[in-house]
């Protein structure tokens, strides 16, 4: 009776065999989940195994090949810079290159009336502008019209 009142209030400190038996079992790994692990520990050391020789083999070229690339260096130096001015240079050409037929080919559209991206813009910034210079004119001829004329006749008399 007292073992009965100790297992319903939780006073028992030996653990229920049955109980743990299920937990070790619901939580032991599948055989796919080993046979997982062995294939990540042995992919992580042939990584790290060549990751190893990597830094190695840069080491010993270094020690070996630094003392040959610090006597040629008075050649090395203006051909690394020649070739990155060639580079660039290069690089350049053909982006302006790009630039250019790209404009050539949408103002080829626009003209032919194809109506390519961006040419409601240019119709607004067009009809703007000649807004602009329309209201320009006018008001020039309004304000500066008779003194335009004026100085063109002191200019030339006989005009």
């Amino acid at each position: 009776m007292a073992d009965r009142q100790q297992q319903q209030h939780g006073d028992s400190h030996a653990p229920d065999p049955s109980t743990l038996l299920h937990r070790v079992q619901a939580h032991a790994p599948t055989s796919t989940q080993i046979v997982g692990l062995l294939t990540l520990l042995l992919a992580g050391a042939a990584l790290l195994l060549l990751a190893g020789l990597t830094i190695t083999g840069a080491v010993v070229a270094l020690v070996f090949l630094g003392p040959l690339a610090l006597l040629t260096s008075p050649i090395w130096v203006p051909f690394a810079l020649a070739l990155f001015v060639v580079g660039f240079a290069a690089l350049s050409a053909a982006g302006l290159a790009v630039a250019a037929l790209a404009a050539a080919t949408w103002a080829y559209r626009y003209f032919t009336g194809r109506h390519p991206v961006g040419a409601d813009q240019v119709d607004r910034a067009r009809s703007r502008i000649a807004d602009t210079a329309s209201h320009v004119k006018d008001y020039a001829r309004r304000e500066y019209g008779g003194y335009l004329n004026n100085r063109v006749k002191d200019a030339a008399p006989g005009a």
